[in-house]
């Protein structure tokens, strides 16, 4: 029983009658809440740790959210690196993917940001990737694949994953930079909400023709599939699905009936994709779909059989990377791209999570370790580079389980995943117009997201609506004048700066973000009407014990008075506060 005196020095909701009891009399009021933080009545927070058996089911849920995602990001890579259908490297590639992505994972969620964040690829990468391999590389149709042999056919797609490889790896440099000096936060000075803007919008829309093509492979299956995903997300998304329930008591079977009420807005793209596939398998069965059609499942040959059962990644197994200038300046453009939404979630997953906002050490250690994750991808080979899951983010607002255990767990069956090799190949057989409708679906959720940070400037401004509106319409309009008539092209005469300059024009989210950042910061105007808020200092005080460093922290604070220069350090957990005068013994 809970004495009349804990009753009454403890009104506060936020306890429950179990904290409060074993609190005893000496139970204290709770401090304010951060004005950053949000009620979201979590049912685990950042530092809990739920049962094992539930966090098994809600990593592998964070699993199946993010791996529709991130696994089109290879399968579209490999039409550009000319890998043929039946190619076993498909499956490899794909399982490299998966194995980066935990690993990047875990790497953030312990020595990171610390937030229940999980890392994939991106497909802010996938623009100037197409662009480099078409630039510096005739396209795969004008090859004759089939009449080469296969040792020529895996040279050809072999150098161009080096060189992808080297942009990346090369330009994880320069985020691994900025993150480890603490330059991020003088980065972000400059690239204001209308730079952001056209950078990440037209991420999204320059897939335009690209997804016409895909989806015109088989039009009924395409937009069957977008319609699912459509039907699951929205139409669908609130109503119950019945599910037996676990009746373990306490939180457990709270979060259980909770679950089962979302189910089909958790994972819409993943029951889309299932559903497709199986019709897509049954039509084929009983040859609905016409020999050939890009619908069938059976168009892979003999991929599944050729690949092995397990297959453990290693740097360099497509050979050491290859630098070019064209490929580094392509690159560059969207990690800056990446840097900004990545910063952009960790702030909306410290609201959600109910975590106060993070601190700039916080932020710096979240873009050094992405830096690193894109470095590996670099020396792995996975086609792309790694930065948050937003979708992720929303899984926890819907589920409000924040714990970062559970997504620590996600990273290790993403390895799992990844290790097994027939299931990247099963992975690649899924049929191309199902694809095709999840790409669409993704790129209008990038072009949307790019927009939404028009919510922050005043529209109302002739000036910003010139910015807008200029830096959109030009980065759409001189990549694709360029790219019908590209003898247009200046000519320096040097090679390599030709290049350079032939791949930075070509690509829509380089001209138009460029264009956007130099209009905004060169045209006057308030900071209300661009969109700029005061940075907002945290107070000495503040509680961040989630965003401490495992082992590290303590020790640092245990001899803060001797390590007081580690203050000045942007990846310490101590930087910028004073030392703890009361360690001088």
């Amino acid at each position: 029983m809970v004495t009349e005196t804990t009753k009454a020095r403890a009104p506060c909701p936020e306890f429950s009658e179990a904290e409060v009891e074993s609190a005893g009399k000496e139970v204290e009021m709770p401090k304010a809440a951060s004005p950053s933080r949000i009620n979201t009545n979590l049912i685990y927070s950042v530092e809990d740790v739920p049962p094992w058996y539930l966090t098994l089911l809600l990593g592998f849920q964070h699993y199946l959210t993010m791996a529709s995602g991130t696994i089109a990001i290879p399968i579209l890579a490999a039409s550009f690196l000319c890998l043929e259908e039946d190619d076993p490297a498909r499956g490899t590639l794909v399982s490299t993917v998966l194995v980066h992505s935990g690993i990047v994972t875990l790497l953030q969620t312990t020595f990171g940001v610390r937030l229940p964040i999980v890392q994939g690829t991106d497909f802010s990468y996938m623009m100037p990737v197409i662009t480099l391999l078409t630039a510096v590389h005739p396209p795969c149709a004008t090859l004759s694949l089939a009449n080469m042999t296969r040792e020529a056919q895996q040279e050809e797609w072999l150098g161009r994953i080096r060189d992808v490889q080297g942009a990346i790896a090369t330009v994880s440099v320069f985020q691994i930079t900025l993150g480890f000096t603490g330059l991020v936060g003088m980065l972000t000075r400059w690239i204001t909400p209308l730079a952001i803007v056209p950078t990440v919008t037209l991420v999204g829309i320059s897939f335009f023709d690209l997804c016409g093509d895909k989806i015109a492979s088989h039009w009924g299956v395409s937009i069957m599939t977008i319609t699912l995903i459509i039907m699951f997300s929205f139409y669908l998304g609130n109503k119950a699905v019945p599910q037996s329930v676990l009746n373990t008591g306490g939180r457990a079977c709270f979060f259980l009936v909770t679950a089962g009420t979302k189910m089909l807005k958790c994972f819409p793209v993943v029951l889309a994709v299932f559903l497709a596939w199986g019709l897509c398998a049954i039509f084929t069965a009983y040859d609905v779909l016409a020999p050939g059609s890009a619908a069938r499942t059976d168009t892979k040959g003999d991929l599944l059989q050729r690949t092995p059962w397990f297959y453990v990644p290693y740097p360099g197994q497509w050979g050491w990377p290859r630098v070019t200038a064209a490929g580094v300046v392509s690159m560059l453009g969207a990690s800056v791209a990446s840097i900004m939404e990545s910063i952009g979630d960790y702030h909306a997953c410290a609201r959600i999570s109910g975590a106060p906002s993070p601190p700039i050490s916080a932020i710096n250690r979240g873009v050094f370790v992405e830096g690193l994750g894109c470095l590996l991808a670099g020396l792995l080979g996975t086609g792309s580079g790694t930065t948050s899951c937003s979708q992720n983010i929303g899984v926890i607002s819907i589920t409000k389980v924040a714990s970062r255990r559970v997504v620590q767990i996600s990273g290790v069956i993403l390895i799992v995943s990844g290790l097994v090799g027939k299931f990247g190949a099963i992975l690649v057989t899924i049929p191309e117009p199902v694809m095709a409708g999840v790409l669409v679906v993704m790129f209008a959720m990038i072009t949307s997201i790019g927009l939404s940070s028009l919510q922050q400037v005043d529209l109302s401004s002739s000036r910003n609506l010139f910015i807008l509106g200029f830096s959109i319409f030009f980065g759409l309009l001189l990549p694709k004048w360029l790219t019908r008539n590209p003898e247009s092209l200046l000519g320096t005469g040097w090679a390599a700066f030709d290049q350079v300059l032939r791949v930075f024009l070509l690509t829509p989210m380089m001209v138009g973000g460029v264009v956007g950042c130099v209009l905004d910061n060169t045209i006057s105007g308030t900071p209300e009407e661009r969109g700029l808020k005061k940075e907002e200092r945290v107070p000495e005080d503040s509680d961040e014990e989630c965003y401490n460093l495992p082992w590290i922290t303590p020790w640092i604070k245990s001899h803060t008075f001797r390590l007081s220069w580690m203050r000045f350090l942007p990846v310490c957990s101590t930087y910028l506060r004073k030392p703890n005068l009361s360690h001088q013994v």
